[in-house]
């Protein structure tokens, strides 16, 4: 295999134990699943590998570890040279209803030494799952009380740089922590960043958002502080085309302003409306709200979000402007 095949494949190594949601999330992220849809999901058997492709070049190579004790120490003992060799990235979840912290820290300190010894570049997450279980004015105090002890142990082990979220599978959370972790990963995210800006200029746009085709996690966006929109939620009454190129909805028209869960929301908005599409047999290709919001193919890999500040401009333009720049993200 060429040094370049390796480069584009990625280990991530999803950890915690028994029953703290790690296949849940996996299933609803890169199989489709909705939240109620994983309640058939079974326990993780040793360690189950997921290879997918994501934006064309790059695999992720998933490997989601049961966490059954019998499993969890045989990673720490016959199998730590297969399990923690060439990681780039560690996902720790942990159960934030769990009744044995103690022991589910221990697992990552062993987890994190391990790591320091077979693969010492790799980047540590940690998600704070099924915070949907926790009272709503405890969660901030409960992620902080956590984070700060996960940060310490993650510091101690040479891991200064630990990253947390709080997640559920019962809200856009999930899209958000994925996101970020995922183009952790991608070599040439300034880029996209800077191809994107330049394209929100030709169409004079608010925003624009890239997204990940399949998973519809963000991969980057023209965002800039004091920038940013929400737009006013849509009145949508509609049934996806049988051809799959365009569907008008009507939108409420309102204010722009800043959301600070738009992303995560518009990931998971649209993750649902392509699951109708796919049980009504319809492909997807590009879907328009009040001639003001646009959700296209950019790519094979990719799908952008436009939301203009002229809603005036001819439907057509725009599309032959999307057209125009999609070799600028080949």
């Amino acid at each position: 295999m060429s040094a370049t095949q390796n480069n584009n494949r990625k280990k991530l190594l999803l950890m915690g134990r028994s029953g703290s949601g790690k296949s849940s999330m996996r299933s609803i992220i890169f199989s489709n699943y909705s939240a109620f849809d994983t309640r058939r999901l079974g326990a993780t058997i040793d360690v189950e590998h997921s290879h997918l492709r994501f934006l064309g070049n790059m695999t992720l190579n998933l490997w989601d570890c049961g966490g059954q004790d019998v499993f969890m120490e045989n990673y720490f003992t016959k199998q730590k040279d297969h399990i923690f060799q060439m990681v780039q990235v560690l996902i720790h979840v942990f159960d934030v209803e769990s009744t044995e912290v103690m022991k589910d820290i221990e697992i990552f300190m062993r987890s994190l030494k391990l790591l320091k010894k077979y693969s010492p570049q790799a980047k540590i997450f940690v998600l704070l799952h099924k915070m949907d279980l926790v009272q709503l004015d405890k969660r901030e105090e409960l992620f902080k009380i956590m984070m700060d002890k996960l940060q310490e142990t993650s510091a101690e082990y040479g891991f200064p740089d630990l990253v947390g979220f709080p997640t559920s599978i019962w809200d856009e959370s999930l899209y958000r922590a994925w996101s970020q972790i995922v183009c952790s990963l991608i070599p040439n995210m300034s880029i996209h960043q800077s191809n994107l800006v330049k394209f929100k200029n030709i169409v004079d746009a608010y925003e624009i958002i890239l997204f990940e085709k399949t998973t519809f996690l963000v991969i980057c966006s023209t965002e800039t502080p004091g920038e940013g929109t929400q737009i006013e939620p849509a009145t949508v009454s509609t049934t996806p085309t049988p051809s799959g190129t365009n569907t008008n909805v009507t939108a409420n028209r309102g204010k722009p302003s800043r959301d600070p869960k738009r992303f995560e929301k518009i990931s998971n908005i649209m993750k649902n409306y392509k699951q109708s599409c796919t049980k009504l047999k319809s492909g997807f290709k590009t879907l328009v709200l009040n001639d003001s919001i646009y959700v296209s193919d950019l790519t094979d890999n990719m799908v952008c979000f436009i939301v203009l500040r002229d809603s005036e401009q001819p439907q057509q333009l725009v599309l032959d402007n999307i057209s125009k720049v999609r070799g600028a993200f080949q």
